[in-house]
């Protein structure tokens, strides 16, 4: 979707500060809300896409002004009370008020450890890969209304296939509960004047990873 989030190529947000020394967490409740979130997908409450998709859903001045953890949790909050496992008076109140809604697997500790593994989003090919390293592509210009993993910076480009990953859950169908949909993803690699103009330095290149139907032949 088109919201404030992608903001690849955009202006006017100041230099990016790199804070020295960064550690992992500024606050303990931000190790809570990871922990949290990891459990969450490990017990099958909702994909990855899911929460990304949550997040791109805030308003612009809430998403704004909201630290990286502190997104992660309204995006969490947000697909809570869409599944039924919390209602809105629990998380106004900070704390359960009825027998909640199961999960569909159960985290216990000893599974701890597999939960912190990222999950595989490998999926069986249903068909063969329509490009092929080597072959130029043009990226599709879309505007949709639900989750995308396509750039807005990065669409009607031309650039070059350079690797094939395979195929995996396609993230705009799984966002919008239409199943896994597996598709090729493919890096594709683009002058970085063709991103960003002809003012752009001539030896910058820019590799995006993109699935089958963003692209085009160009």
């Amino acid at each position: 979707m088109n919201g404030v989030h992608d903001m690849g190529g955009m202006d006017g947000f100041g230099k990016v500060e790199v804070e020295k020394n960064e550690p992992p967490f500024h606050e303990r409740w931000e190790g809570r809300v990871l922990a949290l979130q990891r459990a969450l997908g490990y017990a099958g409450a909702w994909h990855i896409d899911d929460s990304r998709y949550a997040q791109e859903t805030l308003p612009p001045q809430q998403y704004l002004g909201a630290s990286y953890y502190r997104r992660w949790m309204l995006g969490m909050q947000s697909n809570l009370l869409a599944r039924g496992y919390v209602g809105a008076d629990e998380i106004e109140a900070g704390r359960s008020l009825r027998q909640g809604k199961k999960l569909p697997r159960k985290l216990t500790l000893d599974l701890v450890p597999g939960s912190l593994v990222r999950s595989s989003f490998f999926r069986q090919q249903q068909g063969p890969a329509k490009f092929k390293p080597g072959d130029r592509v043009r990226t599709i210009n879309i505007h949709p209304q639900t989750h995308t993993r396509l750039p807005r910076y990065a669409r009607d480009k031309v650039g070059t296939v350079e690797m094939i990953h395979g195929c995996h859950a396609y993230p705009d169908s799984v966002a919008t509960n239409r199943g896994d949909d597996p598709q090729w993803l493919y890096t594709v690699v683009f002058d970085g004047r063709e991103i960003w103009g002809p003012d752009c330095d001539p030896t910058l290149k820019v590799s995006i990873d993109a699935f089958e139907p963003y692209l085009d032949p160009a």
